[in-house]
């Protein structure tokens, strides 16, 4: 941990879910080492009924960072058991989406694992990617949002919905655009 990283759920100060959720909700977020920083985090999400949780359980990696491509030796969440243990859930936001090592990916590749006859079924193909699966008889949303790290950052200067409201207003960026991409499903 870096002496500015939260040690909570995608606390690292190099991550932007935290950043983004706070100026979604205007939530003031300390963005430091500390258990005040941890509780706001914990009671935001307690107030808006979110859980959160990571679909890798461990990995190992080479080197020490925060890049989905360095995992190894992946074991996977048992999502569906969760999803049973909480029968009121009825969305999966994957923040990131279908590359090696994203979380859409690695919930196909579990879904696959299970043996069961679970496929994610196509909503809509245009960013953000929605599927949406059936398990015991209810229908799961999945949602697949532009990853809130930097390295999504040229994927999204390549969207077209980007370059056009960039162009219309040139102090949009990046962070923005994720802002106003999670605004919907959160």
């Amino acid at each position: 941990m870096k002496p500015d990283d939260v040690n909570f759920c995608y606390g690292s100060r190099d991550g932007l879910l935290w950043p983004v959720l706070s100026r979604l909700f205007q939530l003031e977020l300390k963005f430091e080492n500390t258990s005040e920083a941890i509780q706001q985090r914990q009671d935001f999400l307690k107030r808006r009924k979110i859980g959160i949780c990571d679909i890798v359980e461990s990995s190992m990696r080479a080197k020490v960072n925060a890049s989905d491509l360095g995992m190894q030796e992946v074991k996977l969440r048992d999502m569906l058991e969760i999803l049973r243990k909480n029968p009121k859930i009825d969305t999966l936001l994957f923040t990131g989406g279908n590359s090696k090592n994203g979380p859409e990916y690695f919930f196909r590749r579990y879904l696959k694992k299970t043996g069961t006859d679970i496929r994610l079924k196509i909503v809509s193909n245009t960013s953000p990617r929605i599927h949406q699966f059936i398990l015991d008889g209810r229908v799961i949303k999945t949602v697949s949002l532009i990853a809130p790290s930097g390295a999504a950052n040229i994927s999204i200067g390549s969207s077209e919905l980007y370059k056009e409201i960039k162009k219309k207003n040139p102090e949009f960026n990046t962070f923005d655009f994720r802002v106003l991409q999670y605004k919907e499903f959160f």
